[in-house]
């Protein structure tokens, strides 16, 4: 017995460095291309390589730094002296009678993905322009603030902490902005009428972790050591589920009451259908890691080579204050005026030289709603996109065109320049959610939940809910951020503030229900869960926002749906965002990070192709790019 107490103790120990315990927030970056080993690599892969340079997939040998560099330059001057009289000529209008305007890169969208990617190529000094639909920036970023003093979410709520996103907040000029939640704070699950908190150290995960039966726990650390029979190998032929790949390592207990409400948290899917190599590519990778196929030998792999990485000089040169700052394991993060002011930082910065004036000049453009893409017919090295402006039509034209708008809003903007890669992205599918903040008094609470005896408030990060338990007591909601109690400011005085969400691919009904009810849905929900019995006063109903197509499904299927996208995706298209590089807040920051890298070096092989008359700094700001990859 003391060894299946000893092997469990490793697993969850392991669950909590890889972040199970807790995933309303999202999933983190899988980090370093090394994750993922040439198995799991060949299985698929989400990268276009027409648009990546060689030495972001290969490792040159010494000495090829120079020669590329070399031969890069005779053939710049070559391009040059061969196609001058093909030089780029500037348009004052579309054939149809459009104002027109000439930048180097255009970016569609300012959500996350979109903010970040416009954000870090004018860092690197490209005429940038970021066009947004709505009268506001941020895309699904919606953060809300009344005069009782309550301020919520109403799109993605927190982020897990990276070291891109708080590089990114400190070159923004934001970084005195960042609230952190208490690490110590407990996740709990809803089981059974109860609240189980999720265990914090691995001793508790052995001695005081109620949630799982005693078999439950010795199945599921021996499975996660790789011991046979209690670990199986993977099915060969065929693409697993989550659930399929959870059961085979841990067995049904752990993933009915544990990984079933996790995946409800991140995706608001079904564990049926998402696929594991897509949808948790960290959890997967761990099985390509181990020698034994065990999560636990995987991890200890895992860990020693994220040690290294993270201290290597490279490493902390890349992202600087990023990796200073933060905070300590199992946080999450937003800003003091919530997650949206990322985005506006993103615009005040983009627009800094030309505040007050028209939206014309500015690199960041609200209002501005994509009608139509097409090639130009007179040089279809560039892309004319056309708005809908406050002040009538207007066209960019530009050599790179980034789309980060959802897959099925993309769709209908690429039947001109993209057809197939169009159809295939009508395949991502998105479910209905719906996001409710309501406020109750301290009062209200029942006295046996975390806090609410020592303190009168809650403590602790929230609830998720299993299914089966959801079922069993007559709920609907996933799960319940606990939003006062990870950031007690953002609620006034004697008040608790709690996001729900409800719906998902497995209750798509929820689309079709009225605001009003799905509101007093999730009100009666949380009575049942936090709400004393004896209670019968009237919750604060402060915002309720209903997505009919909400998260990307990374369904069995993805990876192959996305590398026909990049198949059928012409050069100086880029197709981004968290359909492609992963749903979580982190993700979507670190795509713009890497998507401007490659926009960037796409426009100086542009460039040195068309003899094309960029700006000079664009080139600058490659080679320099290109001295730290190849020098």
């Amino acid at each position: 017995m003391r060894k299946h107490k000893t092997a469990f103790t490793l697993l969850l120990a392991a669950c909590i460095t890889l972040g199970l315990g807790f995933a309303l927030s999202g999933v983190g970056k899988a980090g370093p291309s090394r994750l993922q080993s040439p198995r799991a690599s060949a299985m698929g892969s989400q990268q276009s390589d027409k648009a990546m340079h060689p030495a972001l997939r290969l490792k040159l040998p010494a000495g090829a730094g120079y020669a590329f560099k070399r031969m890069a330059a005779l053939n710049l001057q070559q391009s040059r002296r061969s196609k001058r009289s093909a030089a780029f000529v500037s348009k004052a209008e579309t054939k149809d009678g459009i104002p027109i305007e000439d930048v180097s890169a255009v970016v569609v969208g300012s959500g996350v993905s979109g903010s970040s990617l416009a954000f870090h190529l004018d860092q690197a000094n490209v005429d940038v322009v970021c066009a947004e639909a709505n009268d506001v920036v941020g895309g699904n970023l919606i953060s809300r603030k009344n005069e009782q003093g309550f301020l919520w979410e109403e799109g993605p709520n927190t982020f897990q902490p990276t070291p891109q996103i708080l590089r990114y907040a400190h070159d923004l000029g934001i970084a005195k902005d960042l609230v952190f939640a208490d690490s110590k704070l407990p996740r709990l699950v809803f089981w059974d009428n109860q609240l189980f908190p999720l265990p914090s150290k691995p001793q508790d995960a052995v001695f005081n972790f109620g949630l799982l039966s005693w078999p439950g726990k010795i199945r599921a650390g021996l499975g996660a050591l790789g011991i046979p029979p209690f670990y199986q190998p993977p099915p060969s032929g065929r693409e697993e589920s989550i659930e399929e790949f959870v059961t085979r390592h841990l067995g049904e207990e752990t993933f009915t009451k544990v990984i079933d409400p996790f995946v409800s948290g991140v995706y608001a899917g079904d564990p049926q259908k998402l696929a594991i190599r897509a949808a948790l590519k960290k959890i997967f990778a761990l099985e390509q890691l181990s020698a034994t196929g065990g999560f636990i030998p995987g991890a200890a792999v895992r860990i020693k080579q994220k040690k290294d990485d993270e201290s290597s000089p490279a490493y902390k040169a890349e992202w600087r204050e990023g990796v200073e700052m933060m905070p300590p394991g199992g946080s999450l993060g937003s800003f003091r005026n919530g997650l949206v002011q990322l985005a506006e930082a993103t615009e005040q910065h983009l627009n800094r030289d030309v505040s007050g004036q028209s939206n014309k000049k500015k690199k960041l453009r609200t209002s501005w709603k994509l009608r139509d893409i097409r090639k130009d017919e007179d040089d279809e090295g560039y892309y004319i996109s056309v708005f809908d402006t406050p002040e009538g039509q207007r066209a960019l034209r530009s050599p790179a065109l980034a789309v980060t708008a959802p897959a099925h809003r993309a769709t209908s903007f690429l039947q001109n320049v993209a057809p197939a890669a169009g159809a295939e992205m009508e395949k991502v599918y998105y479910p209905p959610v719906a996001s409710v903040t309501l406020a109750y008094p301290k009062s209200a609470l029942r006295q046996e939940l975390p806090g609410v005896s020592e303190t009168g408030g809650l403590q602790g990060f929230g609830h998720l809910i299993p299914r089966k338990a959801a079922a069993q007591a007559g709920v609907r909601t996933l799960g319940t951020i606990w939003s006062s109690a990870l950031f007690p400011y953002r609620a006034p005085e004697g008040y608790e503030m709690m996001l729900c969400y409800i719906g998902g691919s497995r209750d798509v009904g929820i689309g079709d229900m009225s605001e009003e009810d799905i509101m007093d849905t999730c009100d009666r929900d949380i009575r049942k869960i936090l709400v004393r019995d004896d209670w019968k006063g009237d919750a604060v109903k402060l915002g309720i926002r209903k997505w009919q197509k909400a998260i990307p499904q990374y369904q069995k299927g993805h990876l192959d749906v996305l590398q026909t996208i990049d198949a059928n995706t012409p050069e100086g298209l880029f197709l981004g965002g968290n359909y492609k590089t992963g749903v979580a807040f982190g993700d979507c920051v670190d795509y713009g990070i890497q998507e401007a890298k490659q926009i960037t070096y796409y426009l100086q092989r542009f460039e040195n192709k068309n003899g094309a008359k960029l700006r000079p700094d664009v080139s600058k700001a490659v080679s320099k790019t290109l001295d730290a990859v190849l020098g």
